[in-house]
């Protein structure tokens, strides 16, 4: 089974008032993430993270043993500093900035930072599966990529704090575009996505 996750940002107390998550501390968010991904993957299934998998974790290790499945990582901008640690890699099947793969039925573009063109996007069969933004609808790009069906955020706080397999991805994406369809954007570099994270 293939799954898809990204932004889950380990070790990080302040994402949960960034993202207005529902945990009252960092360690509860850690072993509710741990839990939720164990109960659904098994150590054979694929986990394909977008990004942003730990930041300012004080034992990446420690939570990468924990993990189940054979992760590939797509690196976000909060990946950096975490991986240069040579002894982390051994837990990655692969590693990249960006990739493109193909499940039997769709093309898949992996990136941790939406994009709006991309390989054969006009095409119905491929997708666009990103993370970076988490849940932030107030972006000054929300309009148009709301308006993308084929482009899907993976990040932990649409998806239920879970990877999950590409009917759920779609299908979690239709209705969070749907309930926030006429979110209002800022102006550019206003907000959490300009803060420090």
């Amino acid at each position: 089974m293939d799954y898809f996750t990204a932004d889950t940002h380990f070790g990080h107390q302040n994402v949960i008032r960034f993202c207005d998550r529902p945990f009252p501390d960092v360690d509860t968010m850690d072993r509710v993430l741990i839990e939720n991904w164990n109960e659904r993957v098994h150590n054979d299934d694929r986990v394909y993270i977008l990004g942003d998998l730990l930041y300012r974790s004080d034992d990446p290790i420690a939570v990468l043993k924990q993990l189940k499945g054979r992760k590939h990582l797509i690196i976000g901008n909060h990946d950096y500093s975490w991986l240069s640690k040579p002894v982390v890699k051994d837990f990655f099947v692969a590693i990249a900035d960006y990739a493109q793969i193909n499940d039997g039925a769709h093309v898949l573009i992996l990136s941790h930072y939406p994009m709006l063109s991309y390989y054969h996007e006009h095409r119905s069969n491929v997708f666009m599966i990103h993370g970076h933004i988490h849940n932030d609808t107030g972006i000054d790009y929300w309009p148009s990529l709301v308006k993308r069906e084929r482009v899907l955020n993976a990040g932990a706080d649409i998806n239920g704090f879970r990877p999950v397999t590409f009917e759920e991805l779609v299908a979690n994406n239709k209705k969070f575009k749907e309930e926030h369809a006429l979110d209002t954007p800022r102006p550019f570099g206003v907000g959490r996505q300009n803060e420090e994270m």
